[in-house]
């Protein structure tokens, strides 16, 4: 699975569909097919036809940038477990914000596996 680097590779997959939503996140998705425009379409940008993986966690949403890395990591594990995701590119999205009421550790076990619990019901919403 390869990973997104590019803004220009984030921009063409947020402008892509939304293929899964969960209480916290959202699943965008963009095909791999040439786009036939004069721009740089999704050919250029993703040059390996394989599964593209990228993160978007913004501060607005989860202020300290434990909290930040944790859900980095944790999309990039679960993603990782779903071998079976289209060779396409992905973008997972954190759309709302993280209780620090009910997690007041920025990197506890608890959350960790309250966010992977999510991801993989994202994940598994978008296969079907």
């Amino acid at each position: 699975m390869q990973r997104l680097q590019h803004r220009q590779q984030f921009d063409a997959v947020l402008a892509g569909a939304t293929v899964a939503r969960t209480p916290h996140f959202a699943l965008h998705r963009c095909a791999l097919d040439s786009t036939g425009s004069g721009s740089p379409g999704p050919q250029a940008l993703f040059a390996v036809r394989a599964p593209w993986i990228g993160a978007l966690i913004p501060k607005r949403w989860a202020k300290r940038a434990v909290t930040r890395n944790t859900i980095r990591r944790q999309i990039y594990a679960v993603a990782s477990e779903f071998a079976s995701l289209p060779e396409a590119a992905h973008v997972v999205r954190l759309r709302s914000g993280v209780d620090r009421q009910a997690f007041p550790s920025a990197s506890s076990l608890a959350l960790k596996q309250a966010l992977r619990a999510e991801l993989k019901a994202l994940f598994s919403g978008a296969r079907s």
